[in-house]
């Protein structure tokens, strides 16, 4: 047998076994189950190794591979941060999970390039184009994934912002604060608006530890990426620096919003005939025609 029949194998179990020794390399650690077990075993082992209870294979293994794709600058990395916040991310170490996500799926789109790339076309331009091609769709396929989830989460945001307004007009209204008022709608939208009271959570718990709520407010709208959440708070906060009424302010942010959601409707609607029209055409016309003209077609065939 030649060696270049064998080449794309060798290179495929290489790159195989080198994935397998890196992942081994990271799980050396025993599990938290053993490190309980040995603890009731031995009491003196309490509290030691704390930084690393609880902690999988891949927070353990992020720091070391995310180091080569670490922003360079602090607005990369706060432009990282508000990108995967927006998206509902929001724990301090997801941009670190992020990248070390996207060099282990580089690594597996390389390993699957070359066992597919090798095998096909064998050490050809083809075959190293291959490996690039799949090396480089695993590697922004978390991007991907959190474009999409940061418009989907945007989109439920905005729909769900009129009622929690309106809740909140409600509770102001009612001699409440505007804390207060947070506070409630957390309880009381939280399962038909999970994402809206997910930050508005965050936004009380921020400000019970202390933090300026203008800061905070501005936080909000930026890290939910929305638009409208965005001129809500620029309006609570410009509220709160002149001292005007929060609760009529709310109410024409509800109206507006309740309106531009009325013609968003609207916009849908008229689009529908013209959507509809294509699969029309398509499926539904060339049934008529062949019921219509058929016989016909079959009678002149006859003659």
């Amino acid at each position: 047998m030649q060696v270049g029949t064998l080449l794309p194998w060798m290179i495929f179990g290489a790159f195989t076994v080198g994935v397998w020794a890196l992942i081994s390399l990271f799980s050396k650690e025993e599990s938290r189950t053993m490190e309980r077990l040995d603890e009731l075993r031995d009491p003196s082992l309490r509290g030691k190794g704390k930084g690393k209870n609880g902690k999988s294979l891949l927070e353990r293994a992020a720091p070391a591979l995310s180091k080569a794709l670490q922003p360079k600058s602090e607005l990369e990395s706060n432009a990282l941060q508000v990108r995967l916040a927006t998206a509902g991310f929001n724990k301090p170490n997801a941009p670190q999970m992020y990248l070390a996500l996207k060099m282990i799926l580089m690594g597996v789109g390389f390993v699957l390039g070359t066992g597919g790339g090798m095998i096909t076309y064998g050490a050809t331009q083809n075959g190293f184009l291959t490996i690039a091609v799949v090396a480089g769709i695993f590697f922004y396929l978390p991007d991907i994934v959190v474009g999409v989830a940061a418009s989907s989460r945007k989109q439920k945001i905005f729909m769900s912002m009129p009622d929690c307004l309106d809740l909140l007009v409600v509770c102001v209204e009612a001699g409440l604060g505007l804390d207060a008022g947070m506070r409630r709608i957390t309880e009381e939208l939280n399962d038909t608006a999970p994402e809206l009271c997910c930050e508005l959570s965050l936004a009380n718990m921020q400000l019970q530890m202390g933090r300026v709520r203008r800061d905070v407010l501005h936080d909000l709208g930026v890290r939910t990426g929305c638009d409208d959440m965005k001129a809500l708070v620029a309006t609570l906060i410009q509220s709160e620096r002149f001292g005007s009424s929060i609760a009529r302010a709310l109410r024409v942010q509800s109206e507006s919003m309740r309106t531009k959601r009325k013609q968003m409707a609207e916009e849908k609607a008229q689009k529908t005939a013209v959507q509809m029209l294509f699969p029309m055409i398509l499926f539904i016309f060339p049934g008529i025609f062949v019921v219509l003209v058929g016989p016909a077609a079959i009678k002149m065939g006859n003659m």
